[in-house]
Order: structure tokens, then sequence, then C-alpha cells
């Protein structure tokens, strides 16, 4: 008889990720909006959910990659919003990344 074993896994929340409205405003644009985002959703999907309601409405599409500001810091792509300690209503603002003397 053989056994077979696993490796241990993170536990996972049996409710499924949290849902977190967050108050956003994007690039050059005049109104802030609310967004709902989860708690597993990485910074580069809040930029996209973000930039869906006025990329190309109120601000001009460009063809750089959006980044996400949180209590002034930049958020790497790749962080989520748990691991970046968002709380509800707080507030993000979403920027273009354009390189030096492109503008």
């Amino acid at each position: 008889m053989s056994r077979q074993t696993t490796e241990p896994t993170e536990p996972t929340d049996p409710c499924g990720p949290a849902v977190i409205p967050l108050n956003a405003v994007f690039a050059d644009d005049f109104v802030q909006i609310f967004v709902a985002v989860t708690t597993e959703d990485t910074a580069e999907q809040v930029a996209a959910a973000v930039a869906h309601h006025v990329e190309g409405k109120r601000v001009r599409a460009l063809p750089h990659p959006r980044v996400v500001f949180h209590n002034g810091r930049r958020l790497d792509p790749a962080t989520t919003v748990a691991q970046a300690g968002f709380e509800p209503f707080d507030h993000v603002r979403v920027e273009y990344d354009i390189p030096e003397g492109t503008r």
C-alpha cells in the first residue's frame, strides 16, 4: 500500500474573494467613479476596470501601459487588491506609464 503525499496549500476563503468598492480617477479625467473589484484582482485588472469607464470616452486612449497609485505609492501590476491593503472606498489613481521624452 503506497501513501500519497500532497504539499500543503494556502487555505482559501470558503466564501470566495471579497468585493471591494473603490473611488477612482483615471489620468486627466475630471470625474471620480466607483469601481467594484475583488480582493483577488491584480493592480493591472484594477487599472483595466477603471479605464473601461473612461478610456476613449472622456480621456483619449494611449498605447501605453496603465499603472495604479494607492496612498501615494505606485503598485506593481501583479500586486493583488488584498496584498495592497485596499479598504472599501479607498481612492486610487490610474495613470498611463508614458516613457520620458515621449509626451
